[in-house]
This record gives C-alpha cells, structure tokens and sequence, in this order.
C-alpha cells in the first residue's frame, strides 16, 4: 500500500517560514509529478506548486517569489519552503502524486496526503 505523509505544518507569525515536507511510502517504483495544494475552509481546494520528477516546476501566481517546491526522488519526498508568509497562505495543505508505479509495476493515479494544516497569524 502507497502513502502520502506531510509534516511541517504548524502556526507562524506573518513574514516567516515553514517547510512541508511529504514522503511516500510503500513499494514504490517511480513517481510522477508531484505537488501542493491547498484549501481554506469555504474556499476551494488550489494548486501551489508542482514539480516533474526530472524537477521542471511551475508555481501559483500567488506564492510566486515566496514558496519553493523541490524533491528528493531517491527518497519519494517532494519539499515546499514557503517563506513570507501572509495570513491568506492559511489553509490545509494537500500532497499530490500524478501517479505511482509499484515495485509490481502496478499504476496507481492520483494519490493524495491527508492534509497538514497552516496557520499564519497576522
């Protein structure tokens, strides 16, 4: 079985930083592009950041120049260093695999974490 696992959340004063982190776990093989989303309550879920497994990124207009997605594919764990953080980057943060290929070669699409949660106090 495959897991998505985030960690890093937590509460921060506006202008500083967090890392999340999301490591996957189980008999993996590869990886597809991976990334964050995002979802603040009443509002629906948005992308931040992606990241291809051969590290080509693409970021939301929003975090442009604050938020860094990176990966480690020899570990299955993507990162997101977010820094300057604003009250507006509060929500629950979602990892996402496009895809993962079992040791069995199985394909399994669309995996997602079960959220972290941050907080960013004004």
């Amino acid at each position: 079985q495959v897991q998505l696992v985030e960690s890093g959340g937590g509460l921060v004063q506006a202008g500083g930083s967090l890392r999340l982190s999301c490591a996957a776990s189980g008999s993996i093989f590869s990886i597809g592009a991976m990334g964050w989303y995002r979802q603040a309550p009443g509002k629906q879920r948005e992308l931040v950041a992606t990241i291809t497994n051969d590290g080509n990124t693409n970021n939301a207009d929003s975090v442009k120049g604050r938020f860094t997605i990176s990966r480690d594919n020899a570990k299955n764990t993507v990162f997101l260093q977010m820094n300057s953080l604003k009250p507006e980057d509060t929500a629950v943060y979602y990892c996402y695999a496009q895809w993962v290929r079992t040791i069995s070669r199985a394909y399994l699409p669309d995996y997602w974490g079960q959220g972290t949660q941050v907080t960013v106090s004004s």
